[in-house]
């Protein structure tokens, strides 16, 4: 099968923001331009800059505007930031973010521990930063954590995901992400909460993020392949984890996703050697 007529498979590249997020040290804002542009001239199509939040909750991403006014920004590709409040969109919309992203959670107690405030109560915070994507026309990502298990409470119930799923879609989400946030996702559980998901939106709105804390990854993806996801979030050198997630190690690597990908026979327009060089 030619690279033309190969099956394409969208990669989020996550590596600048959920990579460098859990980083102990502050990287310089030069640093993290120099990794966006290598991401953006290695082909990828949508690749998460930074996020828009707390410098207290999160310092390594106070430099978000910086950031964003710095990178060298390729024609196609999508500059997304994850915006938790009205505050933060604001910042990104004047920094020409081209997608937002709101982060829901199906636990209860990682919502608590994360953002301070049930599950219900963080959907109404984000109904009117949706609101004010969609009136300037800027893309939204909801994304649904601890899709497949909590640090805190285990096993997470599938209806419980679709539910939340179901609710950032009706606000008016374009796009779920559906999340492995610890790494704790099996194949069988991946392809359940996935099911369970696709009842209440179709497979082109659904992409998968999976860290790699059990090695189990790249299965879950596989998983998720065969009920015809196309969109996978990845980070180059397997870059990341969660400050807020007990446990929760690096995602998926990149490169990794590439190889299996390519092995599978599908396409992504993804410079293999250039993502190495970059990780």
């Amino acid at each position: 099968m030619s690279a033309s007529t190969a099956p394409f498979v969208t990669i989020v590249e996550v590596s600048p923001r959920d990579g460098l997020q859990n980083e102990p040290r502050l990287l310089p804002a030069a640093v993290k331009v120099a990794l966006v542009d290598r991401l953006s001239a290695a082909g990828f199509r949508a690749i998460e800059v930074t996020s828009f939040v707390s410098p207290k909750a999160v310092p390594q991403m106070a430099d978000a505007a910086e950031v964003m006014a710095a990178i060298h920004r390729v024609p196609g590709v999508r500059y997304s930031v994850l915006t938790p409040n009205l505050r933060g969109f604001e910042a990104a919309a004047a920094a020409r973010a081209d997608a937002i992203c709101v982060f829901g959670s199906a636990s209860e107690t990682f919502s608590q521990r994360n953002i301070n405030c049930s599950i219900a109560e963080s959907l109404e915070r984000f109904r009117p930063v949706v609101a004010a994507a969609r009136a300037r026309g800027i893309a939204v990502r909801g994304t649904v954590s601890c899709a497949l298990g909590c640090p805190y409470e285990g096993e997470i119930a599938p209806a419980v995901v679709a539910r939340v799923a179901g609710e950032l879609l009706a606000m008016g989400c374009d796009e779920l992400s559906i999340a492995d946030t610890i790494g704790i996702g099996t194949p069988d559980g991946t392809r359940r909460v996935m099911e369970a998901v696709l009842a209440v939106t179709e497979v082109a709105r659904l992409n998968g993020h999976f860290h790699d804390t059990y090695g189990r990854a790249l299965a879950n993806i596989d998983a998720c392949l065969d009920l015809g996801l196309r969109s996978f979030d990845a980070s180059a050198a397997g870059l990341g984890g969660c400050p807020f997630a007990p446990g929760a190690t690096g995602n998926v690597a990149t490169e990794l996703v590439l190889e299996r990908l390519a092995a599978r026979g599908f396409a992504t327009g993804i410079d293999l050697a250039a993502v190495r060089e970059a990780g």
